[in-house]
């Protein structure tokens, strides 16, 4: 295992902060993979897998089992980490911007057509080094100009040239779930399977562009841009990135977190990048769906929240998914589904504001656009 120290930018005098990374297997031999952890920092779960992947890796690194090359990277956000306010962790949204630490990643699909438009090839593989070659120039021009900046620029610089990138998050209370872009679904389908997904969301363009969308979206992109162009060039979908939802917030325990990174390693073993028989495809708990076909469950007025359906459950338009109490004037509202779908996410808030999302449904028909993403 190679361990390796990326600093950030320096946000004040006497203080730096810096990722580090870990690294198994040969660089440059066979699928690259990277894989990170809590860049939403207080989500942990992924951080514990992360720590269970390394203990994994070493061992099947001694045993020359490492077939390609794997980076972990169980630290994704150091800023996030030490943002504190009275005792709560709040690692969504950095402190200083208010932005998000997972979107706002740099676009690179119209740079990077522009600089290989006249050299694509009849050859997917070489117009792949050809693109990725391109990529790292294109990164490499950027000069960041705050801590942000430079830990999503760091970030992206790592993973961009992954042929599987895994981004670990949790939601607030969830069963197991995935974001992968809809041109990725047939190789993604093998990971929700080992994962065992209560539902896998599928788009091109869920807006504002997070972590992972920066990795894969700029393939298709740049297939459409060829092909707007006139151009014949085979472009592959040369990196399968996947944003993994590990339940709920409070779901940080042993035996959650040593499963998950075993489905992971049998994953892993089934592409090739770790030697040996992979266990058989467990079923699919539920077709994946797009991700414009989720539907957003509201509180119509303040008040308690009672869940009258557990994540995971699959439920019918109409269904009752919580109430919504006021105590002071006795009103009951119902709150129920109209789509119908897996009930794959819920608020941790057991008090709602008028207009709190209380529940998201994964539906089988779109209906949404524009941003498909909460801030």
């Amino acid at each position: 295992m190679l361990t390796r120290h990326h600093p950030l930018l320096s946000p004040s005098l006497g203080s730096q902060r810096a990722l580090t990374s870990f690294h198994f297997g040969q660089e440059g031999r066979g699928e690259k993979v990277h894989i990170q952890a809590s860049l939403h920092a207080d989500e942990l779960p992924g951080m514990l897998v992360a720590w269970h992947l390394k203990q994994r890796l070493r061992q099947l690194e001694d045993e020359g089992a490492i077939l390609g090359e794997i980076t972990v990277l169980p630290v994704a956000n150091p800023i996030g980490l030490n943002q504190n306010q009275s005792s709560r962790l709040m690692g969504r949204f950095e402190l200083m911007s208010g932005q998000n630490f997972n979107r706002h990643y740099l676009p690179l699909a119209e740079p990077v057509f522009a600089a290989v438009r006249q050299q694509l090839g009849a050859d997917a593989k070489a117009n792949t080094r050809l693109i990725r070659a391109a990529m790292r120039a294109e990164l490499a021009r950027q000069q960041p100009q705050t801590e942000l900046q430079s830990l999503r620029h760091t970030l992206q610089s790592m993973a961009f040239d992954a042929d599987i990138m895994l981004d670990l998050h949790c939601d607030s209370r969830a069963d197991i779930h995935l974001y992968t872009g809809t041109p990725l679904w047939d190789q993604c389908e093998p990971l929700a399977r080992y994962l065992g997904v209560c539902a896998s969301l599928l788009a091109e363009d869920s807006g504002d562009y997070p972590f992972d969308e920066s990795c894969s979206q700029p393939w298709w992109q740049l297939r459409d841009l060829a092909a707007r162009a006139g151009l014949s060039a085979p472009i592959e979908m040369a990196c399968l990135a996947v944003t993994i939802e590990l339940r709920g917030e409070c779901d940080v325990n042993l035996e959650y977190a040593a499963k998950d990174a075993e489905a992971i390693i049998d994953f892993l073993q089934r592409r090739g990048v770790i030697a040996g028989a992979p266990p058989p495809l467990p079923p699919l708990r539920h077709p994946a769906t797009p991700l414009a076909a989720s539907e957003d469950l509201l509180a119509p007025h303040a008040g308690v929240v009672v869940y009258r359906a557990a994540a995971g459950s699959l439920l019918s338009p109409g269904d009752l998914v919580a109430d919504v109490i006021d105590p002071l004037t006795d009103t009951v509202t119902q709150v129920c589904t109209q789509h119908g779908g897996v009930l794959y996410a819920t608020s941790d808030r057991p008090y709602a504001t008028a207009g709190l999302g209380l529940a998201r449904v994964a539906g089988d028909t779109a209906f949404k656009s524009g941003k498909l993403l909460t801030a």
